[in-house]
């Protein structure tokens, strides 16, 4: 495996779920930001030649270079093979021209793996390429101003005619969108480790909470209906993290079924995620209203979970289709 020749760790999908999960209990829009550079940093070491591992992959291990993933675009999100960025190419290097939209790491990273349109209208026609910041043609957008993951910058990547040597190609021309499909199989479930973690946070500390306030004479942990709540948050949590494991090891041993798997795990536990992080404000009553006790950051940072790395309804789409073959 390249990256032990790098001097990375080495590790597997289901190890990654471990650590994004274990970050994510500090702080879930830090761990998602990492998870979409690890998401990157592992297309190029699944598919990038052995003069594009050897020019990236030592500073991404390092996170001396920090990469962003540039798919989406202002009219094309869940339909990504919409995409208008175009790309053409001389002797030298590819020109690109587009736009990308809600971008993390967008004026920040180091580097972006962009998908252009550099030939027909389908799927076949998108190739990826890596555009090192500072290029010439890249500016961004302005800054996002989000409900939550509001610790990392989210911009508009803008190319007019953007410069990027021909040895940045990621792969073979025409595979792009299959290698941004299959970075997202690993993403989604990076993704669905973080709203697990931080789910798991709140849950801690709303039982923490919960063995401190009184009302009626006792702690409110003492109290039946509550203790029923918190049973069902502890199942639905451990049913979660066994789901995610297990389509982690699907993808680690390269199941034919791995991304029906991983599309049903960021659909199970980005959503059980919300879920948790609500019941546990609504737990805490008004004080959970309040930035003070964090529960409510908790809250807004796991929304865009149901959203990115593919919406929710598209898992569904992936799953539905998985059923039919």
């Amino acid at each position: 495996m390249f990256v032990k020749r790098m001097a990375g760790a080495g590790l597997t999908r289901l190890d990654a779920t471990l650590v994004f999960e274990a970050l994510s209990m500090a702080c879930p829009s830090v761990a998602a930001f990492l998870s979409i550079h690890n998401m990157c940093a592992a297309m190029i070491d699944k598919f990038g030649s052995d003069l594009l591992r050897k020019k990236y992959l030592p500073k991404a291990l390092s996170m001396e270079t920090f990469f962003s993933y540039c798919l989406t675009e202002p009219g094309s999100g869940s339909d990504a093979a919409a995409l208008k960025t175009k790309g053409d190419k001389s002797n030298l290097d590819y020109s690109l021209t587009g736009t990308k939209a809600f971008i993390s790491g967008g004026g920040y990273s180091d580097a972006y793996i962009i998908m252009a349109r550099m030939g027909d209208d389908d799927t076949k026609g998108i190739t990826a390429v890596i555009v090192d910041d500072g290029a010439v043609g890249l500016t961004f957008g302005g800054l996002e101003d989000k409900m939550g993951w509001r610790s990392q910058p989210t911009r508009q990547v803008q190319m007019d005619e953007c410069k990027t040597p021909i040895e940045n190609l990621l792969g073979e021309e025409g595979k792009g969108f299959s290698y941004a499909m299959a970075g997202l199989d690993g993403g989604r479930l990076n993704i669905a480790a973080c709203s697990l973690g931080a789910a798991q946070q709140a849950f801690d500390q709303t039982r923490a909470y919960m063995a401190e306030r009184k009302a009626f004479g006792k702690t409110i942990d003492k109290f039946q209906a509550l203790q029923f709540r918190l049973a069902d948050i502890e199942i639905e949590l451990q049913s979660a993290r066994t789901f995610l494991r297990h389509a982690a090891w699907k993808l680690d041993n390269g199941a034919p079924d791995a991304t029906h798997f991983c599309a049903m795990a960021k659909k199970l536990v980005t959503d059980m995620g919300s879920k948790v992080a609500n019941d546990c404000l609504q737990l805490h009553g008004g004080y959970g209203y309040l930035a003070d006790y964090g529960i409510e950051k908790i809250v807004r940072d796991l929304r865009v979970h149901q959203i990115l790395e593919g919406t929710n309804e598209i898992m569904r789409i992936i799953v539905a289709r998985g059923l039919s073959t």
